[in-house]
């Protein structure tokens, strides 16, 4: 019996606190990082230079801990489903089977195979085919761009979706790529499944044009500067365009979007990066701005000594928060439990501030990873009274057109079928002129084989796109979007 469940039953709670400390875990356990030095380990050059891109590398890496079969999973899943390319920083691939190798473990050709297929942070990082669903690997309303943010862009890569707030897409690229990004259809490099679309502008004009929109729309007073990842642009780019938004009088609120604070935290470490930050931070709190940081945490298992420092030299450097925005995930999180230890190591171990717990979003190819609006409503339910109400993280559904919602937020529930329907109090940028935007609702799809046979038999005889008509509106929505591009 383990500490943690004898001190559930000492206490009758159904969930065990206890505080852990946090551990980097040793990367020599690795074949091909045995000789890797704690120097090299914190250089963010030394990381970046050695992440994880192919299978080759993976084998290079792994050697044979792992099987073949694993190998062969994997090339298949991204010859066949892959929204997104391998990239893994070695911070990231060091979460992953963190104990497998410890004193008294397996050992031995093949030991690590099972406990690699099991890993939850592989599970989004390095998904292979057997993951996925052969029923319904896709829903037959998963699109490319989920939530629609192409069509609410009022300059390229700045969607408008909120009435007060903006998303800034910089650049598209980021140190590390998940399988369940919700912006597949734009960020990384194409796959064999997957044509990417690309920004047609350039960089400068771009981002000056962002700046343009926000001086001439007073009523923006928010913008979350995303990509991407703000890790990947040169910092003096970031920081000029940064010290630009601040100078727009009606902007209140910045947050910067970046899992590379969890994946990559070697790159907040930077000096020029923390100088660069106190600059832009003191710049802020002069104007009366708030200026905080996002992440993206999935699992407790990435939350390490790193992680926290990276954390406090953000804080230290006038960072008014750090946040976790993570995804809600089968496989990874989805369970009350892992679902805490997540919250109590970013509180706890890493002074980051649980946020938000996203439902993954209808993309192709994501059925394995999704949960229905009644499995994350019993979530919210079981992770309540444990944190500080503060720090008690929000579950909520990303509404195509209509935006974040808590799961208990809905107008309607077809249980059944898996349909839940919702309503909104905003007009998007696209709905000046929509006389039922605020009436109306709009529908939100659980994954089928989350449904009662009788759900499932409906979806089966009615559902009009099989997977070749799933592959022929994949291709056409593709076109539509470059289409779009190109008129910018």
């Amino acid at each position: 019996m383990s500490i943690e469940t004898a001190i559930g039953l000492e206490t009758g709670q159904p969930y065990p606190y206890s505080r852990v400390e946090l551990v980097e875990p040793d990367w020599t356990r690795f074949p091909g990082w045995k000789d890797v030095t704690a120097e090299d380990w914190a250089s963010v050059q030394w990381q970046r230079a050695h992440c994880i891109k192919n299978v080759k590398q993976l084998r290079e890496l792994l050697g044979d801990l792992v099987d073949e079969r694993f190998y062969a999973d994997l090339e298949r899943d991204q010859a066949e489903r892959a929204t997104m390319s391998m990239l893994v920083p070695p911070q990231m691939m060091n979460t992953m089977v963190p104990h497998a190798l410890d004193q008294g473990g397996p050992s031995g050709p093949g030991s690590l195979t099972d406990a690699f297929y099991a890993d939850p942070v592989r599970h989004y990082m390095i998904p292979v085919f057997s993951d996925r669903r052969t029923d319904w690997s896709s829903h037959p309303h998963a699109t490319r761009d989920s939530l629609h943010e192409h069509d609410m862009w009022v300059a390229e890569g700045l969607t408008h979706r909120y009435p007060t707030k903006v998303l800034a897409e910089l650049l598209p690229t980021c140190p590390q790529y998940c399988g369940h990004c919700t912006r597949m259809d734009l960020v990384g490099n194409s796959t064999a499944v997957i044509d990417k679309l690309k920004f047609v502008g350039k960089p400068n004009d771009r981002l000056g044009d962002m700046i343009d929109y926000l001086r001439r729309t007073p009523q923006v007073r928010d913008v979350v500067v995303s990509g991407g990842d703000v890790a990947n642009m040169p910092w003096p780019r970031l920081e000029s365009f940064l010290m630009s938004v601040l100078e727009v009088e009606n902007i209140r609120d910045i947050r910067l979007a970046t899992k590379a604070l969890v994946g990559l935290p070697q790159h907040w470490l930077q000096d020029d990066v923390v100088e660069g930050m106190s600059r832009v931070a003191g710049v802020a709190r002069s104007r009366g701005v708030s200026l905080a940081i996002h992440t993206h945490a999935n699992h407790a298992n990435s939350i390490t000594p790193l992680v926290a420092d990276a954390t406090r030299a953000m804080l230290d450097a006038g960072v008014r928060d750090v946040r976790n925005q993570g995804v809600l995930l089968n496989g990874v999180n989805a369970d009350p439990h892992a679902l805490l230890d997540l919250c109590f190591r970013l509180l706890d171990g890493a002074q980051i501030m649980p946020y938000y717990f996203y439902m993954c979003d209808m993309i192709p190819f994501s059925e394995h990873w999704r949960v229905s609006v009644a499995d994350a409503q019993r979530l919210q339910h079981h992770i309540m009274g444990y944190l500080p109400g503060f720090a008690t993280p929000r579950i909520v559904c990303d509404v195509p057109f209509v935006g974040k919602r808590w799961v208990h937020q809905l107008a309607d529930y077809d249980q059944e079928r898996g349909i839940s329907y919702w309503t909104k109090n905003y007009r998007t940028s696209i709905e000046a002129e929509s006389a039922d935007a605020l009436s109306r609702t709009y529908e939100y799809y659980d994954p089928i084989h989350t449904l009662p046979e009788a759900g499932q038999r409906w979806w089966a005889e009615h559902s009009d796109l099989d997977s070749s008509a799933l592959k022929a509106a994949e291709v056409a929505e593709a076109s539509r979007r470059t289409a779009a591009l190109q008129a910018w």
